[in-house]
């Protein structure tokens, strides 16, 4: 466990939950704006359900689940990219979210216009980010890319460059959301070893496919089902009834359509 691990709650999260309006027409969204205080036009689709978390200071969290089962949408709720449908949420710190500003690039602009765009929506003076502009273009390793359009980049360069930002915003909070799956070996070793570094005086939000990294990095995991919280707890214990699971419990492709168990956010 991180050595700074306190009583202070960073995030905290009572009861959410988040849809989205599914449409079975094109013009039913605008008969939804025009008439929805009347009735609804669209079929809502639970992708979080009753998810009620306390992260303290110093926690690196791992967070586990199939694909499609909310992981990355709790994720952009924290960080502030998507609205709860209900519940309560609150959030004590600075963020950095890297695969969310990876994917919010601009990508006819370069490397070096996105970094300033970056670092400023991640609350750093544009001063403040050119003094580490430096630092972070050697972190990045892209070398004459940097001033190459983000079009021309590999999805691990955007990552490299998203990754090298978060790690120079001096950010109280660290959400990782895949990030490391998609960079080269030498890089994730990089990003790896800055995580441990991190760890010392952050919060940790890690989402990963990678049991290994889970048990390095985490000193708690919560296993993700169909939009609920399904186990949470030590790292070794979540992770071996996730794989138990994974063995016994067919994969459902029920859980990607709308009106299925998510067709209503309580029972």
């Amino acid at each position: 466990m991180s050595s700074s691990t306190s009583s202070e709650v960073v995030v905290e999260a009572k009861h959410l939950g988040k849809a989205y309006q599914l449409y079975a027409h094109r013009n039913d969204w605008l008969k939804q704006v025009v008439l929805g205080w009347w009735r609804s036009y669209f079929k809502p689709f639970w992708v979080l359900r009753d998810i009620s978390i306390e992260v303290k200071k110093g926690e690196s969290i791992g967070i586990l689940g199939r694909n499609g089962c909310g992981k990355s949408t709790l994720l952009q709720v924290i960080c502030g990219m998507t609205l709860p449908s209900h519940g309560e949420l609150r959030v004590n710190g600075r963020i950095a979210p890297v695969l969310a500003l990876g994917s919010t690039f601009d990508m006819e602009l370069s490397g070096r216009e996105n970094v300033l765009i970056g670092g400023a929506v991640l609350g750093l003076k544009r001063s403040e980010v050119l003094r580490k502009f430096d630092s972070i273009a050697e972190f990045a390793g892209i070398g004459d890319y940097m001033d190459q359009p983000v079009k021309h980049y590999s999805m691990g360069m955007r990552t490299r460059l998203a990754f090298s930002i978060c790690a120079h915003v001096e950010a109280e909070i660290l959400v990782v959301d895949e990030a490391l799956s998609v960079g080269d070996a030498a890089f994730q070793r990089k990003c790896l070893d800055w995580i441990d570094s991190f760890r010392k005086t952050g919060t940790l939000l890690f989402v990963s496919h990678s049991m290994a990294e889970v048990r390095r990095l985490c000193d708690r995991a919560i296993w993700i089902e169909e939009g609920r919280i399904r186990e949470q707890g030590n790292p070794n214990d979540v992770i071996r009834s996730y794989h138990r699971a994974l063995l016994v419990e067919k994969d459902d492709v029920q859980r990607f359509t709308a009106g299925a168990s998510r067709a209503t956010a309580s029972e």
